[in-house]
């Protein structure tokens, strides 16, 4: 309990740095923010109204401060654009984010671990070695033209799944297990290009850590004890090989929510990525601050989680906390 306390605290000068860090870059792009929201035939005398009511006439260190205060509270203020409350419209939408990178990182670490097992037993074999070009490809291809490949294949030519959307326009009039039916049918393409590339890797790490652990003299008792090769690599080998795998958890979480930015504007998903990118391009300065802070606060948490999960894999982990 000490230690996960200890990294909370930790987590709050690194939450106050990136505040930070996104406040003054948010305001140091050109140009003035209420050039994308004011008609520009509008009075002088209304135009400085209009500011002044958006806090804009005060100074950078009252923004600042005002910023700092919003964060502490996570309640960031008013969209310029919709003028209702950030906190309404994140809560609204970072739901649907973290459905997506959920099922993506259930996706990637099962399909990679499976995929690890599955070559690790048939080392220089030609199911080992396609696997290992594919994960070299997949890791490589960049997650919007993935996301692009799909659509187009699956969506627009086999016309297999939704071109997008979270769902269909009559979902709401579809049995309970119809809409989960439509829910899914809209989740498999978006989740799968964002899986891609983090499943790639977890292949990677499982299949050489699992060589290594196979290697390794317990793992040869155990085949003198007659105990067979499965159970050997299931119950011997795969627990040690386990650990790295859940240390490129936390490495990849910031990995995931930044291709989620693409991904959910690529396929229309109306997630947390999406509403940002639309806020980015319009200066929406409280919607931009306000999701990036609830993604960086996502990505702290979930590096908690790795960090514990660590400890719960490997006895050593625990000992050292």
């Amino acid at each position: 309990m000490g230690t996960v306390l200890r990294r909370l605290l930790a987590a709050i000068p690194l939450l106050w740095g990136v505040s930070t860090l996104l406040f003054l870059a948010i305001h140091a792009l050109p140009g003035d923010v209420s050039n994308c929201f004011l008609d520009p035939d509008l009075a002088p005398d209304e135009v400085a109204r209009v500011r002044s009511n958006l806090g804009l006439e005060e100074g950078l260190g009252v923004q600042y401060a005002r910023w700092l205060r919003s964060a502490a509270l996570l309640d960031f203020q008013l969209s310029l654009r919709y003028q209702r409350p950030v906190s309404e419209i994140l809560g609204e939408v970072l739901p649907n984010t973290l459905l997506l990178s959920g099922v993506a990182l259930l996706l990637a670490f099962g399909g990679g671990i499976a995929a690890g097992l599955f070559a690790a037993r048939r080392e220089g074999a030609l199911p080992d070695r396609a696997l290992g070009a594919a994960s070299i490809l997949l890791y490589s291809t960049p997650g919007f033209w993935l996301a692009l490949m799909l659509l187009f294949l699956f969506a627009e030519k086999l016309a297999i799944f939704p071109t997008g959307g979270l769902s269909s326009p009559n979902a709401e009039f579809l049995s309970p297990l119809g809409w989960v039916v439509d829910r899914a049918r809209h989740l498999v393409l978006p989740s799968v290009a964002l899986a891609c590339a983090l499943g790639a890797a977890v292949f990677r790490f499982v299949r050489a850590s699992l060589r290594e652990a196979l290697a390794q003299e317990y793992c040869r008792a155990a085949r003198a004890r007659g105990i067979p090769e499965a159970l050997v690599l299931r119950r011997h080998a795969l627990r040690n090989a386990l650990l790295p795998v859940v240390q490129l958890l936390g490495l990849n979480l910031p990995l995931l929510f930044g291709g989620s930015v693409l991904v959910e504007s690529v396929f229309g998903w109306p997630g947390a990525g999406r509403l940002l990118v639309e806020a980015v391009q319009i200066r929406d300065v409280p919607v931009v601050l306000g999701a990036c802070f609830w993604m960086t606060l996502l990505v702290v948490v979930g590096n908690l989680f790795a960090d514990l999960l660590s400890a719960l894999v490997d006895p050593r982990v625990r000992r050292e906390a």
